[in-house]
């Protein structure tokens, strides 16, 4: 008695935009060979690494960081130690961005502001991030009455200017920096719901989406382990391009104080510090407003260099 031999089940492979799929009587369809580890961000460093402005834009970013991770190693005082004898001082070799109107060495001040401005930038685009990767995966995905509810509340958002959103949502929750951080993540949220539901709708339109469904892939698995990854490359140039508003917005909020509250050394706040004394102690406004155009000039040149490397339509440029 000859015994049946089990028949395979049917199977998906997703990778780098390939489907194998194997089903009873069916020949395998042709997998290329996997790509060599590393190999794809070997290419990726080559080819932004000849970017002149992705170059200057990184080695600006790395002193913001740097200063942020080392500034207790950095910073010779303690950003809130009062000495009034020493106060309003210009710059010297003891104080290398001069004194505050209460003696606080300005230079410890801008340095350990760093850690408070990568906080708000991060933080506050992990909200954004998260909420609005969710709406646009499920309204591009799903369609039909889910799409026009989430989509007409992201048009209600659109519909303030972001500082303004940012300052209603501040004034409601009260102002601190916590409530900073979380008013410019949600005004934040519709610029990536809108460019991941456009992602969403040209993807799953593609021929290995359509083997998923048809094999029975659940939609979750659909969304997050074929759809999602593809998205990616827009996501990650978006969110750079986010983080120098998002550090502008929470400065402006702390400039008009709704956002971090004295004696914190935020740099919007370190402004607010020294308005009164811009005629005769302009170093007080002048360091913590180049520390934020050097945070934000940074970020930028670094992601137009990276929507220039990671959009397939301006590779060739």
């Amino acid at each position: 008695m000859s015994q049946n031999p089990k028949e395979p089940s049917n199977t998906l492979t997703v990778s780098a935009g390939e489907v194998a799929v194997a089903g009873p009587g069916s020949t395998p369809l042709p997998v290329l060979p996997k790509e060599k580890p590393f190999g794809r961000f070997r290419d990726f460093f080559r080819r932004i690494s000849k970017i002149g402005s992705a170059r200057v834009g990184f080695v600006l970013l790395v002193i913001v960081v740097g200063s942020a991770i080392f500034a207790p190693f950095i910073a010779p005082f303690k950003p809130d130690a009062v000495d009034p004898p020493s106060r309003l001082q210009p710059p010297s070799f003891n104080h290398l961005f001069g004194t505050d109107a209460l003696g606080r060495d300005m230079f410890s001040r801008v340095i350990f502001g760093a850690q408070l401005t990568l906080q708000i930038g991060v933080i506050a685009l992990a909200i954004a991030a998260f909420f609005g990767i969710l709406i646009g995966l499920v309204t591009g995905y799903y369609g039909g009455w889910i799409d026009g509810l989430l989509m007409r509340f992201i048009d209600l958002l659109l519909a303030f200017p972001g500082i303004l959103l940012a300052l209603m949502i501040v004034s409601t929750l009260g102002p601190n920096l916590t409530n900073a951080m979380i008013a410019v993540g949600i005004s934040s949220i519709p610029g990536f719901a809108r460019l991941v539901r456009g992602s969403v709708l040209s993807i799953r339109e593609h021929e290995y989406i359509t083997a998923a469904r048809a094999l029975g892939v659940s939609s979750p698995r659909i969304l997050f382990k074929a759809i999602l990854p593809n998205a990616m490359a827009p996501i990650i140039v978006l969110a750079t391009l986010l983080f120098p508003d998002a550090v502008l917005v929470a400065a402006s909020l702390s400039f008009i104080g709704l956002g971090a509250q004295p004696p914190s050394p935020e740099w919007g706040a370190l402004l607010v510090d020294g308005r009164l004394y811009i005629q005769s102690a302009s170093w007080l406004i002048t360091f913590p407003g180049l520390a934020i155009f050097i945070t934000i000039m940074g970020s930028n040149l670094l992601g137009n260099a990276l929507r220039d490397v990671l959009d397939p339509h301006l590779r060739g440029r």
